[in-house]
């Protein structure tokens, strides 16, 4: 398992509304309505109180995050990223800062773990492996530049392909017991 600092960063298979970390990540759109995927999953498993919370913020613009209770999961927040849909130009940036403004949510609530999906990859069309790459370069690249609470950073993909695709990546990634 890598590890950048005092971070542990892994990847998991699985339901990300399972995980035992302080915060999830739902795959969002700049709505903030949650309907399949994701943020289906975890408003299934999390209840009513979550879209709630969506729907007195209003709107996240794509590239950023919000954040709201978890309802019933066993998390203690959810941080809504919105990705971008392939095609709509500057995909690679706003995938990036949608990452990127997760952690520095996280950071502002001083939570210490936070697990993600491979947001945009599902109907927001972005290909799994251009996905990967971003999401997982920009974790790290935030990990070596911010002193930041987290302490554990995992990565949770619902399928075989997906989960074979971000372990690739983030084994991959050298191990760094300080910051540069």
């Amino acid at each position: 398992m890598p590890k950048v600092g005092k971070t542990d960063v892994s990847c998991v298979q699985g339901d990300i509304t399972e995980c035992d970390t302080e915060a999830v990540v739902n795959a969002a759109n700049k709505f903030l309505k949650m309907g399949g995927g994701v943020a289906g999953a975890i408003l299934r498993k999390g209840g009513r109180v979550i879209q709630e919370e969506c729907d007195r913020i209003g709107f996240c613009p794509v590239g950023g995050a919000v954040i709201t209770g978890a309802g019933s999961l066993n998390a203690k927040y959810v941080i809504h990223a919105v990705g971008p849909r392939m095609g709509e130009g500057d995909e690679e940036r706003k995938l990036r800062d949608a990452v990127l403004n997760s952690l520095k949510l996280a950071d502002l609530y001083s939570l210490k773990s936070i697990a993600f999906p491979a947001i945009s990859t599902g109907a927001f069309g972005y290909p799994l492996e251009a996905a990967a790459k971003v999401v997982v370069g920009a974790v790290f690249d935030y990990l070596a530049r911010e002193n930041t609470s987290l302490e554990r950073i995992v990565f949770v993909l619902y399928d075989d392909e997906a989960y074979e695709v971000f372990k690739g990546f983030l084994e991959s990634q050298p191990s760094r017991s300080t910051r540069a």
